[in-house]
């Protein structure tokens, strides 16, 4: 459940953050937010109008980031990241434009990984965007299946070092 015993860095975080368009951005999920170091950028940065919807599994992080943080557009889900549709529904908000992922993937089940993957491709909109962190390059091809487009960035000033992935449909 947990990738790193060591929170994110801010400039991974940077990273993560350089691709969205926060004066574009309705809808902005994140998935697996953990302590809610990417979470806290995006209240930051995010436009007052756009909502954000963090979901997390893990029941202390869940509970951490309820007593954290407040802010009148996030919505803090206790759930599975294979259940964005159905979050979405609930608040009545459309298909987001970026999702951000913190899930170690690489470490799921295959069946796990591709459904929330399966998920997150359904909830995107036509031109939208998952940035997604792992610590291995060699992901290209899981991202490849289900996007037609994926770019990779890199931060050495984390740790351990980090691999930005940006996939989308065009």
């Amino acid at each position: 459940m947990v990738g790193s015993i060591v929170p994110s860095s801010r400039f991974l975080s940077r990273k993560m953050l350089q691709p969205i368009a926060f004066n574009k951005a309705k809808v902005i999920v994140e998935l697996g937010p953990g302590t809610g170091v990417f979470t806290k950028e995006l209240i930051k940065q995010m436009h007052p109008s756009t909502q954000l919807v963090v979901i997390e599994l893990n029941e202390a992080f869940y509970q951490n980031l309820n007593h954290q943080l407040t802010a009148a557009n996030l919505h803090i889900i206790h759930g599975s990241a294979a259940d964005i549709g159905l979050a979405l529904k609930q608040l009545k908000l459309p298909k987001a434009d970026y999702i951000l992922s913190s899930l170690p993937l690489s470490n799921f089940p295959v069946n796990l990984r591709n459904d929330i993957l399966t998920e997150i491709q359904r909830n995107l909109n036509e031109d939208g965007k998952l940035i997604q962190f792992q610590y291995s390059r060699g992901l290209r091809k899981l991202y490849s299946a289900f996007f037609p487009k994926v770019s990779i960035d890199y931060t050495v000033m984390n740790f351990p070092p980090a691999f930005v992935y940006t996939c989308s449909n065009s």
